[in-house]
């Protein structure tokens, strides 16, 4: 069983529920919140998410538009966010640039376009070769 840690803001809290449920025979999640419709900034779950990130297989951040949480994981050193909105940019995302951090716009991508992404993103492979050197160039310092 893979293990996946997962968070969102409020927009995002009904997408991360339907994917838990629909993926727990699959992925073992856990979950750092929210689990409310409150608003809540995400960053207060986005930073614990890419401390903890080593322990899992991936992540997986869910905002209303995606981007607050993935320029939000990208400061972190050895995050690969990635915003995804089909399944095809999640596939290049792994395999061009070892994505480690799925970052799904909840309020313009439908639950089934998202556990499309999910699964593509999970059938996909780091390529290395080519793509190696420049993922290697990510990081400053």
């Amino acid at each position: 069983m893979r293990k996946v840690i997962i968070a969102s803001d409020h927009a995002g809290v009904e997408l991360k529920e339907q994917l838990k449920t629909f993926f727990a025979k699959n992925i073992q999640f856990t979950d750092l919140g929210t689990h409310s419709k409150d608003s809540m900034d995400y960053p207060d779950v986005v930073h614990p998410l890419c401390e903890q990130l080593p322990d899992y297989e991936f992540g997986i951040l869910i905002c209303g538009s995606g981007n607050g949480v993935c320029m939000t994981a990208n400061k972190h050193k050895g995050i690969r966010a990635a915003l995804v909105w089909k399944p095809e940019i999640a596939v290049l995302a792994k395999q061009h640039n070892d994505a480690n951090v799925l970052c799904l716009p909840a309020r313009f991508i439908s639950f089934e376009e998202a556990k499309n992404i999910l699964q593509s993103y999970m059938n996909a492979s780091f390529e290395g070769g080519r793509h190696q050197n420049r993922v290697c160039k990510i990081d400053i310092g």
